[in-house]
């Protein structure tokens, strides 16, 4: 990132990281196991509310390994938002089953629970659901349609680190809560993954694949009962993790610090609508991410993310649907999905990362008051 350009996240690595990272060095237990690991798995369950968790490689490791263990096969089907991150569909397709896409709702941006309803059918094995940009989705109303078809539900918790719906944490709600740890994730470890259940055999399942599905009692015999997967997290990675997750509702308090004082300053703006908060909910605002009315504002969204670069200030476009994606034509065209198509030609991410500043919002909003001003 040049020189004075504030960018869109960046972690935040004031805390302990350095001093357990030392320590795994010292140690000489850098690999897949040891305290950390361990450590780290038991905190995280501890904070997210739930009996167990799986510390893993990637995001889009957890993903999979959680469909894997709820039994997605070749033939299957699982729902999930079309306005999510391109892995969403492609762990659908590792497993050889097909994604079935379903429309945003307006309010929270997230899965449409009546749109989940109707695109339910005898081959739906798995309901994914992905807490987008922070904010939780409806669980009450999604739980109570995937009870009723017997069917898993998988939180795509990647994004909603710490948030909550009334009282319970995204990840503890459904029936495997899949994270990213990726460097611009509220809580990091560089790459890396977690996957929460309360589930025992499901926590089991998913420990014996993601290591190769060694038969643990006959590990040194190099005995494998099952087709699995490298998808370990190395001790340096959780050592880190373990450090942020010490510092995590102070991440969140940040979080949604910026998203508050961004809030006030855009709310005389037109055509600029704020992302959500639902009364039941705690949105930890992992990105910052309003909606650009063109026709009301006087640019598209494209054209305030180029404008934004050109003063040294990083946006993104908000996710473009999967089902306009190149890899995904035969899964709806321009359309399909009326709402999620919209959400995603509007939105903007704005600066809001770990490291943000009440200063930097000042900047950015000023940029875009100025902007709208010159086309007044």
């Amino acid at each position: 990132m040049s020189a004075g350009m504030i960018p869109i996240a960046e972690p935040d690595l004031k805390g302990n990281e350095e001093r357990y990272l030392l320590e795994c060095l010292r140690s000489g237990w850098i690999s897949s196991q040891g305290k950390f690991v361990t450590n780290f798995e038991k905190g995280f369950a501890e904070y997210i509310g739930t009996k167990h968790a799986a510390a893993l490689s990637s995001g889009t490791a957890a993903l999979h390994l959680a469909l894997a263990a709820v039994g997605v096969g070749a033939g299957d089907e699982v729902i999930l938002p079309t306005l999510t991150m391109l892995a969403c569909a492609n762990v659908v397709h590792y497993l050889g089953a097909t994604p079935v896409l379903a429309d945003s709702e307006e309010e929270t941006w997230n899965l449409d629970p009546d749109d989940l309803e109707r695109k339910i059918t005898p081959r739906t094995k798995a309901i994914m659901v992905v807490h987008l940009y922070g904010h939780p989705a409806k669980m009450d109303r999604i739980m109570e349609v995937a009870e009723r078809h017997h069917l898993p539900v998988v939180e795509d918790c990647a994004e909603s680190h710490g948030a909550k719906v009334h009282t319970r944490m995204t990840g503890s709600i459904g029936t495997i809560g899949a994270f990213s740890l990726y460097s611009n994730k509220i809580i990091t470890t560089g790459e890396g993954g977690m996957v929460t259940t309360n589930d025992a055999t499901l926590d089991q399942k998913m420990k014996w694949m993601r290591n190769q599905c060694y038969d643990p009692p006959k590990r040194k015999l190099l005995i494998h009962n099952g087709i699995g997967y490298n998808y370990r997290m190395t001790s340096l990675q959780a050592a880190v993790g373990l450090a942020q997750l010490e510092r995590s509702e102070e991440l969140v308090a940040h979080h949604r610090k910026v998203a508050q004082e961004y809030d006030r300053l855009l709310a005389p703006v037109p055509g600029i609508t704020r992302p959500p908060e639902l009364p039941w909910a705690r949105n930890v605002y992992w990105m910052y991410t309003p909606r650009i009315d063109a026709a009301k504002f006087g640019m598209t969204r494209d054209a305030v993310v180029e404008s934004l670069g050109k003063q040294q200030i990083d946006s993104r476009s908000s996710f473009r649907p999967i089902h306009l994606q190149p890899p995904y034509p035969s899964l709806g065209g321009p359309g399909s999905f009326p709402v999620a198509e919209r959400l995603g030609e509007e939105g903007i991410n704005l600066p809001s990362g770990n490291v943000t500043t009440l200063d930097h919002v000042h900047r950015v909003v000023n940029a875009l008051v100025e902007m709208r001003k010159s086309l007044a």
